[in-house]
């Protein structure tokens, strides 16, 4: 019994005692740290990579690869620093024809970068090959047109106008072959739904690789009229041109029954008495028979044919 307590004893601290044991313990920490990174080590680190090239004529298309894996030898203070990302540098691969250059072996990349890893022994690169995709720039004038047919409109409305843009040109910069690829009018998309009144605002030229493109102006100045559209059911005088010659075609009838839409501003101007449905027989020989889509004239401007029938023509 005698001897245990002689054991406990010894393996009592009071508070002093712990504390020179704690120091004792976090000074040994430091000193084997310091012995351990003074040793060489060999390890896979992911290095920063940028491309060096003339920026003001050539424009990369897609993201530049940001990074390289490289198994190396150094240093532990070296490899500690570089792991933790302290006080890194990017590695600078220059490129000095860089739209003729679509792809780096790994290979290659050691006589590229060993110069610039100080401190570090390379042994092999882990990145297999770093694609590049770099342009040339260019500058590109095209004309503007609205895209009328994707224009969407509030039901029963309609447009009543010619479109005006303004400018209607727009200079654009970028990469030469995405400009070339573009079609000259350039068609412009109003993006607004559901328009049900006349249209006057601004809008963003927009493109599918739109971080690429610089463009001046940016956005265009669009305006045109919008109307109601009233529907009306009436009927309209026949009228036949172009009949060859010596011949009566037979009509089955002298008035044909339709359905319109007009815009609501050119109602008071609208005279059904002077609408007529053009029978176009161009191109008929006698003794033929044929049904014929005629043609309404004599609407107003912007109107909309909702019904109209065919005529049965006979000589």
């Amino acid at each position: 019994m005698g001897l245990l307590n002689s054991i406990f004893n010894v393996l009592r601290f009071h508070q002093r005692n712990w504390k020179a044991v704690v120091l004792c313990f976090i000074t040994a920490s430091v000193f084997w740290c310091f012995n351990a990174l003074n040793k060489r080590y060999t390890t896979t680190l992911s290095f920063p990579v940028q491309f060096d090239f003339d920026r003001e004529r050539f424009i990369a298309v897609r993201p530049l690869p940001s990074s390289v894996r490289i198994n190396v030898t150094g240093i532990g203070w070296n490899l500690l620093r570089r792991s933790t990302g302290v006080r890194v540098s990017p590695l600078v691969i220059a490129l000095d024809r860089p739209s003729d250059v679509r792809k780096i072996v790994g290979a290659t990349l050691p006589a590229l970068l060993s110069t610039q890893l100080g401190g570090f022994d390379i042994n092999f690169i882990l990145t297999d090959t770093l694609h590049l995709s770099v342009e040339r720039k260019g500058s590109r004038l095209l004309r503007l047109e609205p895209d009328i047919a994707d224009m969407l409109f509030r039901q029963g409305y309609a447009l009543t106008s010619p479109v005006t843009l303004f400018p209607d040109t727009v200079r654009l910069k970028g990469p030469l072959t995405l400009l070339r690829s573009l079609p000259n009018p350039l068609s412009i998309k109003i993006p607004q739904r559901n328009i049900d009144d006349d249209f006057q605002e601004p809008v963003r030229l927009s493109f599918l690789n739109d971080e690429l493109i610089y463009r001046n102006p940016e956005t265009i100045n669009v305006s045109f009229r919008v109307d109601k559209l009233v529907e009306i059911t009436d009927s309209a005088t026949l009228s036949v041109i172009h009949a060859p010659k010596g011949s009566w075609p037979f009509i089955e009838r002298q008035k044909l029954p339709c359905r319109i839409a007009v815009p609501e501003r050119s109602l008071d101007s609208l005279k059904m008495d002077s609408v007529r449905a053009v029978l176009d027989l161009s191109g008929l020989k006698r003794g033929s028979e044929k049904k014929i889509m005629p043609r309404l004239v004599g609407l107003p401007a912007y109107s909309r044919i909702l019904l109209l029938d065919s005529v049965t023509i006979k000589f």
